[in-house]
């Protein structure tokens, strides 16, 4: 029988890790503007199956594939930040239009942006020890019940990774036919402005891990 309070603790976990502001929901918001919620929407998707896989290796209690994230944690979070830095500088010089052909976008460029942020979730040591210290501090959704109750909790994180991002879009969706090339310019550029930060954000931490 379904374990409702499990699920509920799942999607509320869901949502806490995808709430946060930062590069991920700036993306699904410049997709969203550009493209349309769908667009949006399946970035967010990239997220929440990030999110999935660490809270996988959490209800699992997957050590091997823990241990490799802890271990390689510095080399990861370099690779974050320099694509973050990438992603923040494509966006800054970017000149939407908000007159794109929406089918020419839900082809390859929706895929890669769908690859980048499932990248930028899972090369975000940060977010998988946020699931074992919430999966380890709440008796009810501990590890090593069974295969069926982690299957159970991963399934719930991911719904409510994608019930933040369904929401989101279709809130951001509601601006858009307010949006002007011009403010969707000034909007590019706060957002690669921020999301560059986010990446030098990054690499000074990793610097001062490995100097000092």
């Amino acid at each position: 029988m379904l374990d409702i309070g499990l699920v509920a603790s799942g999607i509320a976990i869901g949502l806490a890790v995808a709430a946060p502001i930062g590069p991920v929901n700036l993306v699904v918001i410049k997709r969203t503007l550009r493209f349309g919620k769908l667009n949006g929407l399946i970035a967010g998707t990239g997220a929440a199956i990030g999110d999935g896989l660490f809270a996988a290796m959490a209800a699992f209690s997957m050590t091997a594939a823990i241990d490799f994230f802890l271990k390689y944690e510095l080399w990861l979070q370099g690779i974050g930040g320099v694509f973050l830095l990438f992603l923040g500088y494509r966006t800054l010089i970017a000149h939407p239009h908000l007159d794109a052909v929406e089918g020419e976008n839900l082809s390859g460029a929706v895929a890669r942006v769908f690859l980048a942020t499932f990248a930028l979730t899972i090369t975000n040591p940060a977010t998988m020890l946020g699931f074992i210290a919430i999966f380890g501090g709440v008796a009810s959704i501990s590890t090593g019940q069974g295969a069926s109750h982690a299957l159970t909790l991963t399934a719930a994180v991911v719904a409510g990774s994608m019930l933040w991002w369904v929401g989101l879009s279709q809130f951001v969706n509601l601006f858009r036919q307010r949006m002007s090339d011009h403010l969707l310019e000034i909007i590019n550029r706060v957002s690669g402005g921020l999301i560059i930060a986010f990446g030098a954000a990054v690499l000074l931490r990793v610097t001062y891990k490995l100097f000092f």
